[in-house]
C-alpha cells in the first residue's frame, strides 16, 4: 500500500495563508501606489502642463511669421500728412538652415568628385556658398558689419536672427536677387534671360543656385514728411513700431492696430512642408489722427523762434505755443532743442552736442576708474541717453519756469473781478516799494509817478501790481490760482505733463510771498498752464482744456471720434474779460509791448522778463517772454513765446519787450492772414500796405502815370520817350503801396545789381533814404507807432552787402529800444 503524503499541520497552513495574504496586500498597495504616481504624472502632463506642452509641440511642428499692421496716419488740420507708415521688410537668417545648406553643397561636391574619378574625368569643384560668402553679401547690401553677421551665422543652434529691420523696398529687392543667385556677394550680375524667358547663369547657361536660410518678412517704416517740423509734438516710434514720445506715444494704442500672423507646418529641421498646412490671420491697420496743428502756422512759429534763439544765443532754448482762444485747440507748438523724428537718435542741437562731447571726453579720461568694460559702456550710454532725452523733451508742457510779467494779466483779472480796482484806479510809483524786510524795485528805478490802471499795466509796474495783489489777499489769490488751473495739469492729450510749483495756501498770507506772486516771481508754471490761464482772461473768462487731436479716423477715413471743446469753468465774467483786453491792447499800442505791433491788426499782449530765483547774485539768468493775441477786440488766437537765458553780449537789452516782442510781431504778421484773419488797415497803414505793381510796358507815358497815381504809387521817369519800354519793379511784383516805380521811356534798363545797405540801427527815414538811393524798395514792419522817439531798424530781410536786382523789396523791422520789460 502506497504511502500517503503527510498532511501539513494547521499551524503551517495558517502561516501560508498569512504569507499569501500579506503578499497580495503588498502587491495591491504597490499597484495602487504605482497607479497613483502614474496618474499624477499623467494629470500633470495632460492638465497642468497642457498649454505649455501644446505650445511646444506646435512650435516644433509649425513655423510662424508676424505680419505687421500698418500704423495709422497723422494729419494736420488741413489734411497734410505729418506721419505715415509705408511698406518695408525685415531681413533675417536661420544659421541652422544655412549650416545644412553648406553641408549639402559639400556633400554634392564630394559625390560629383567621386563620380568624376570613377569615370577618369577631371573635376573642378564650384565655390561653396558658405557663411563667409553670405556675410559678405548681406554686409554690402544692408550696410551691417560683416564680422557681426559672421559671428551670428556661426551660432548654428540658433534658428532666427534679424540682420536688419525696416529695409526699404529697393534694398529688399537686391537682397532677393542675392538669395536667388542673380548677383554675387560683390553685386556682380550672374544671370541673364534665355530665349525661352528663363533665368540662367551667364557663365554656364545652367540654373542659378538659390541661397537657403535667408528670408524677408513684411514690415512697416514710419515716415515724417515735414522732417523736424513739430518733432517734439509728433514724437517717434522705436524699432518695434511702438510710439515712444509725443503723440506717437500718447495715442499708440489708437495708431498701432493689430499684427497678423502666418502659420506653416514644418519638418524636424524647420523646413516648410508645402501644401500641408498654412493658416493666415489678417493684420488690422491702426486708426488715423487729425490734429489741430496747422503746418503753415507751425512753420512760421518755428522759423521765428529758431531765428530768435540763434540771434540771442539762448543758453537753454525756448518755447512757442499758438492756441485757439475759444476752444483750447493748439495750432502750433514748438520746443527747442528740437529733432527729426525720422532720425531721433541723432543730437541736432550744437549746444547739446558740445555738452555731450565734454561729458564723453571726461568719461574717456577716467576710463581706468571703471572696474569693468560693461561699467564703462554703461556710462557712455547714459551720457548719450541724457542728451537725447533733453532734446526729446517738450518744454511747453514738461518743463516749468517763473513766468514774470506775462503773468500780470491774471493778477489784474482777479482784482477786476473782485471789484477791488477799476479802469480809473490810480497808483503812484516811486520806483521802489518796501514789503516787510524786502525792497522791491520797479523796472524804471526813477518811478512811473501817478498812473491809471491801464498805464500801470502798460508800464508793467511792479509796485502797482504789488498793491493790486495785496488788495486781493493771500487766501482769495490762492483760490483764483486754482480756478485759473495754475496748480494742476492742463489735461492736454500728451504724456508726461508737469505741473508748476507754488506755495501752499497758508504761505500766501505772507506779504512778501504774495507780493512776488503778484508780478509772476518765486513760483513756476509750464508755458501751457500759463497760456491756458491767459486765454481765460481775454475770452470771456472761460478755461478750456488744451488739446491736439481733433478727430480719430478708421482705416477707411470714417470719423470714429470728434473732439468737442467744452469749458472746464468760467473763472471771470465777460465784463472783467473785456477790461483786461482793453488794458492789454494799450500795452501794445502805447506801453512796453509796442514792439509787438502788427500793421493792420489790433494786438493785445504783455511782455515778461523774469529773474530765475537763485541766480540774481551769481550768473543773473533770466527768462524773457511775450504773450500776444489778436484781434484785440475779438480774440481768435493767442501766442506765448519764451527764451531761456539769452546772451547779454548781443547789443540788445535783455527784456521780453526788446528781444521777443519783435519776433512775435513778425510771426503774427505771417500767421494771421494764414488763419483767415484779415487786416484792417488805418489810412496811414494803407499807404504802405502791399500792392501789386501794374504792367505798364507798352503804354504811353501819360496813361502809365495816370494808372500809378490812381493806385497811390509815386514814380520817376528815365528818358524822354512817349512810351514805356521797361519798368522797375516789373509788372506783377508785390511792393509796399508807397513804393516808387521807375518808368524807362526809351532808355535801356540797367542790369547792374544793387548793393543792399546795412540799415540796422537807423531811423525809419534814414533807412528809407539809404535803401531808395541804392535802387531798392523798403517795406516797414514792426513798431508802427511810438511816442518815445526811440524807434530804430532792428532787422532787415536781406543782409547788408548783398547784391540784389534793382527794385527788390527789403523788409526792415523797426523796434523801440526804450522798453524796460
Amino acid at each position: 500500500m502506497a504511502n500517503r503524503p503527510r498532511r501539513k499541520s494547521d499551524a503551517a497552513r495558517r502561516a501560508n495563508q498569512v504569507i499569501r495574504g500579506r503578499t497580495m496586500l503588498v502587491m495591491v498597495l504597490l499597484g495602487v501606489a504605482t497607479f497613483t504616481v502614474l496618474f499624477m504624472k499623467l494629470y500633470d502632463l495632460q492638465i497642468n502642463q497642457y498649454d505649455t506642452l501644446h505650445a511646444r509641440a506646435v512650435g516644433q511642428q509649425t513655423d510662424s511669421s508676424v505680419i505687421s499692421a500698418s500704423r495709422g496716419t497723422i494729419y494736420d488740420k488741413n489734411g497734410e500728412i505729418m506721419a505715415i507708415s509705408y511698406s518695408a521688410e525685415t531681413v533675417y537668417v536661420d544659421p541652422h538652415q544655412i549650416q545644412l545648406f553648406v553641408e549639402s553643397q559639400q556633400e554634392d561636391i564630394q559625390a560629383a568628385a567621386e563620380k568624376a574619378a570613377e569615370n577618369g574625368e577631371t573635376y573642378t569643384a564650384p565655390e561653396v556658398l558658405d557663411q563667409a560668402y553670405i556675410a559678405r553679401g548681406l554686409s554690402r547690401i544692408l550696410e551691417v558689419d560683416e564680422d557681426t553677421i559672421l559671428e551670428q551665422l556661426d551660432r548654428t543652434s540658433n534658428k532666427y536672427w534679424v540682420v536688419k529691420s525696416k529695409v526699404d523696398q529697393d534694398v529688399a529687392d537686391e537682397v532677393r536677387r542675392f538669395i536667388n543667385g542673380e548677383i554675387d556677394e560683390e553685386g556682380n550680375q550672374l544671370t541673364t534671360t534665355d530665349a525661352d524667358g528663363n533665368t540662367v547663369l551667364i557663365s554656364t547657361g545652367g540654373r542659378p543656385k538659390r541661397l537657403q536660410g535667408i528670408a524677408l518678412t513684411p514690415d512697416t517704416k514710419r515716415l515724417y514728411p515735414f522732417g523736424s517740423l513739430a518733432g517734439n509734438v509728433i514724437g517717434f516710434v522705436n524699432a518695434q513700431n511702438v510710439g515712444s514720445y509725443g503723440l506717437e506715444s500718447a495715442y499708440d494704442d489708437v495708431l498701432n492696430g493689430s499684427s497678423g500672423l502666418t502659420v506653416t507646418a514644418t519638418d524636424v529641421n524647420g523646413t516648410p512642408l508645402l501644401y500641408n498646412y498654412e493658416q493666415y490671420y489678417d493684420a488690422e491697420n491702426g486708426n488715423s489722427l487729425v490734429l489741430t496743428l496747422d503746418t503753415n502756422v507751425q512753420y512760421y512759429l518755428e522759423k521765428g523762434l529758431e531765428s530768435m534763439l540763434d540771434k540771442y544765443d539762448a543758453k537753454y532754448g525756448g518755447t512757442g505755443i499758438v492756441m485757439d482762444v475759444n476752444s483750447g485747440a493748439i495750432l502750433a507748438m514748438a520746443s527747442y532743442p528740437n529733432y527729426d523724428p525720422s532720425d531721433y537718435s541723432t543730437i541736432y542741437s550744437d549746444q547739446l552736442q558740445e555738452l555731450l562731447d565734454a561729458e564723453l571726453a571726461e568719461i574717456q579720461q577716467n576710463r581706468s576708474s571703471y572696474k569693468t568694460e560693461e561699467e564703462y559702456q554703461t556710462a557712455l550710454d547714459k551720457a548719450l541717453g541724457n542728451a537725447q532725452n533733453q532734446q526729446w523733451r517738450n518744454k511747453c508742457y514738461q518743463d516749468t519756469y517763473e513766468p514774470g510779467s506775462t503773468y500780470k494779466p491774471i493778477t489784474l483779472a482777479m482784482a477786476l473781478e473782485e471789484g477791488l480796482v477799476n479802469m480809473n484806479s490810480t497808483f503812484n510809483c516811486t520806483g521802489v516799494v518796501q514789503v516787510g524786510p524786502w525792497q522791491i524795485h520797479c523796472s524804471k528805478r526813477s518811478g512811473h509817478g501817478l498812473q491809471i490802471l491801464k498805464e500801470a499795466v502798460g508800464n508793467s509796474c511792479n509796485p502797482a501790481f504789488i498793491d493790486i495783489g495785496s488788495r486781493v489777499g493771500g487766501e482769495k489769490y490762492y483760490e483764483y490760482m486754482e480756478s485759473f488751473g495754475l496748480l494742476e495739469e492742463t489735461g492736454v492729450d500728451l504724456v508726461g505733463e508737469a505741473t508748476g510749483i507754488a506755495n501752499q495756501e497758508g504761505l500766501l498770507t505772507d506779504a512778501s510771498a504774495l507780493a512776488s506772486y503778484s508780478f509772476g516771481q518765486t513760483f513756476t508754471v509750464t508755458p501751457l498752464e500759463l497760456i491756458r490761464a491767459q486765454a481765460a482772461t481775454i475770452n470771456g473768462g472761460y478755461l478750456y482744456t488744451p488739446y491736439l487731436v481733433e478727430q480719430v479716423l478708421d482705416d477707411e477715413g470714417n470719423v470714429i471720434s470728434q473732439h468737442e471743446p467744452q469749458a472746464v469753468r468760467q473763472v471771470i465774467s465777460e465784463e472783467t474779460s473785456a477790461k483786461v483786453r482793453e488794458c492789454l491792447e494799450w500795452v501794445i499800442s502805447d506801453g512796453g509791448g509796442r514792439n509787438g505791433q502788427v500793421a493792420g491788426y489790433r494786438i493785445g499782449g504783455k511782455t515778461g522778463t523774469a529773474d530765475k530765483t537763485g541766480t540774481r547774485n551769481t550768473t543773473r539768468e533770466v527768462v524773457v517772454s511775450f504773450m500776444c493775441f489778436a484781434p484785440a477786440d475779438d480774440p481768435q488766437i493767442i501766442m506765448l513765446l519764451t527764451m531761456d537765458t539769452p546772451s547779454r553780449t548781443t547789443g540788445t537789452a535783455v527784456y521780453g519787450g526788446t528781444m521777443v516782442a519783435p519776433v512775435a510781431s513778425q510771426i503774427m504778421s505771417e500767421i494771421l492772414p494764414q488763419l483767415g484773419i484779415e487786416p484792417d488797415y488805418t489810412a496811414e497803414e494803407l499807404v504802405g500796405a502791399d500792392t501789386t505793381v501794374p504792367n505798364l510796358v507798352g503804354e504811353t507815358r501819360a496813361d502809365a502815370e495816370d494808372r500809378l497815381e490812381s493806385l497811390g504809387f509815386s514814380y520817376r521817369t528815365v528818358g524822354d520817350g512817349d512810351t514805356v519800354t521797361d519798368q522797375t519793379p516789373v509788372g506783377g511784383a508785390i511792393v509796399p503801396g508807397n513804393a516808387t516805380i521807375i518808368l524807362y521811356l526809351g532808355e535801356e534798363k540797367p542790369d547792374t545789381p544793387c548793393t543792399v545797405p546795412n540799415v540796422v540801427g537807423m531811423t525809419a527815414s534814414a533807412a528809407n533814404k539809404a535803401i531808395t538811393n541804392a535802387g531798392l524798395i523798403m517795406k516797414v514792419t514792426g513798431t508802427t507807432s511810438a511816442s518815445s522817439g526811440n524807434v530804430y531798424a532792428i532787422t532787415q530781410s536781406i543782409p547788408g552787402g548783398t547784391e540784389a536786382a534793382a527794385g527788390t523789396v527789403v523788409t526792415v523791422q523797426f523796434g523801440d529800444n526804450s522798453v524796460l520789460d
